[in-house]
């Protein structure tokens, strides 16, 4: 069974900045919580404030759909689900 890992970054418009900040601190704690959620890192860039980095591992594929479907159904994916993603998702 291979682990799940997902880098890469999310792109919000300056307006949004604190929203996103604001659900930031919940959405990681639910996230950590998760079965199968081995690491979970997601932080704003110093550079590019609305720019926001991600470093995801899952012990699985399952693990990592059974967090796409929580995420979804989340107040994070509703303030954040429009905005531009760019992932990558490979095993690890």
């Amino acid at each position: 069974m291979s682990k799940i890992l997902v880098t890469g970054t999310m792109t919000c418009d300056p307006s949004e900045v604190d929203a996103v900040l604001s659900l930031l601190p919940v959405h990681i704690k639910l996230t950590r919580a998760e079965p199968g959620c081995l690491q979970f890192d997601l932080w704003q860039d110093e550079v590019r404030p609305t720019e926001f980095h991600v470093t995801e591992v899952f012990r699985s594929e399952a693990a990592f759909e059974a967090h796409q479907e929580r995420m979804r159904n989340s107040d994070w994916f509703r303030v954040t689900g429009h905005m531009e993603r760019d992932f990558k998702k490979s095993l690890a």
